[in-house]
């Protein structure tokens, strides 16, 4: 089995269990599809990007990309994530590469269209 890479999908994070289980049904497609994928927060709810780390560094993982389940890139994505990435990659002696936020793909856009369409049906259909 090839433990080399792993794709991190991160997620802001928040106290609130709800918000995070919403992530997490969110990913579950692709966490079924990829091997070695997995949720991480960036704060407020564990497992954090270092816990995602280590524990693939005591598998064997030495190569990442973070693929952050955010809209657009904001303060966030252009200063903190990279800076706790260039810490990451440091402390564990490994490469991480950050992808564009999940927003930039227009694939999204399509998505969001095609849910549109289903809330205008439900809502145009007459109830019986």
């Amino acid at each position: 089995m090839d433990h080399s890479h792993q794709i991190i999908l991160l997620a802001h994070g928040s106290s609130d269990q709800r918000w995070c289980e919403t992530f997490e049904r969110l990913a579950e497609p692709t966490l079924a599809a990829v091997p070695h994928s997995t949720v991480a927060y960036m704060e407020l709810a564990e497992p954090s990007m270092d816990t995602v780390i280590a524990q693939g560094k005591s598998e064997g993982i030495n190569s990442y990309t973070v693929v952050p389940l955010f809209l657009a890139a904001g303060r966030h994505l252009r200063k903190d994530v990279p800076e706790m990435i260039e810490a990451l990659e440091q402390e564990h002696h490994v490469s991480i590469r950050l992808a564009d936020p999940i927003g930039y793909n227009p694939k999204l856009g399509l998505a969001i269209r095609d849910v549109v369409q289903e809330e205008l049906a439900s809502a145009l259909t007459p109830a019986h």
